[in-house]
């Protein structure tokens, strides 16, 4: 019987059970697509990471699945397998890190306990299907709760952006799975990013958000760094800010946070991670 052995670690935090689970598989390259699939639907985490051996100094190419699909791209897991090879020695913190998920090259650079990325892309914007009234009644909200008109925006994982009012709108939200199924399912991105503007200056700016998706029916997410991405490529539009501190996961028992800046036109991701155990998949046949 082969094994397979992996790292859970927990993203976007500093202190363990909180933040955004992650599976990590180191030295993958023998694993059938197929198999890392069904290793990723086995654990039922949000992602599951397969990286493959480095293919030169620091460069190590990566897949990401959820349950359900392989994707292009996510922002927790590029942190959370930065973090992983620098704890276990197998990179060096004073050097760049590259990882090579199918969307592109993202280098990772270390300064004291957080590990950053730049996304492969500058945030892409267009218009979303919603308006503000259909947003408010997806998220059971009345009309005024929802600022301005939300728009699409991805780094490589498009996501539906809806300002609201106050954390009393984001924190009493509820999602209308009918009011999805109408008017979110047509457009093709199930990824809905809400979010509260906390506080801004010229340079910086806090908040807060939710991310809910639909997989295998709707859920959501404690930390989703290409979501955070997305939304700051998109707020560098609109805003002088050029660095958000985004607080998420509060409403789920899984408070994280991720640290987003842009320069030259792309967005800059980073955060802590934590270590929080390891195990084993047993391969038969």
């Amino acid at each position: 019987m082969n094994r397979a052995e992996y790292q859970l670690l927990d993203v976007f935090t500093d202190s363990p059970f909180a933040g955004n689970q992650l599976a990590v598989f180191l030295e993958a390259d023998s694993l059938e697509t197929a198999t890392m699939q069904a290793i990723a639907r086995e654990l039922n985490l949000a992602e599951t990471v397969f990286l493959g051996a480095a293919s030169a100094a620091n460069h190590y190419p990566m897949r990401i699945f959820t349950p359900t699909q392989e994707l292009d791209f996510a922002g927790h897991p590029t942190v959370g397998t930065a973090q992983l090879l620098a704890e276990l020695g197998l990179i060096s913190r004073e050097q760049t890190l590259i990882l090579q998920p199918p969307v592109g090259k993202l280098p990772i650079r270390f300064s004291d306990s957080k590990a950053t990325f730049t996304t492969a892309r500058p945030a892409s914007i267009s218009s979303s299907p919603l308006d503000p009234s259909s947003a408010a009644a997806l998220l059971g909200l009345q009309r005024h709760q929802v600022v301005g008109t939300p728009v699409i925006s991805s780094c490589g994982l498009a996501f539906h952006l809806i300002e609201l009012a106050d954390l009393v709108a984001l924190q009493n939200l509820q999602i209308s799975e009918a009011e999805w199924t109408r008017a979110v399912a047509p457009s093709g991105v199930e990824q809905v990013y809400v979010y509260v503007i906390e506080a801004s200056d010229d340079t910086e700016a806090t908040l807060r958000s939710r991310m809910f998706s639909r997989e295998h029916g709707l859920c959501e997410d404690p930390a989703t760094g290409s979501a955070a991405a997305a939304l700051s490529g998109y707020l560098a539009t609109t805003s002088q800010a050029r660095s958000w501190r985004i607080h998420q996961g509060v409403e789920m028992g899984r408070p994280s946070v991720i640290e987003t800046a842009t320069a030259d036109g792309r967005v800059q991701v980073g955060g802590n991670a934590v270590l929080v155990g390891k195990g084993e998949i047993y391969l038969r046949g």
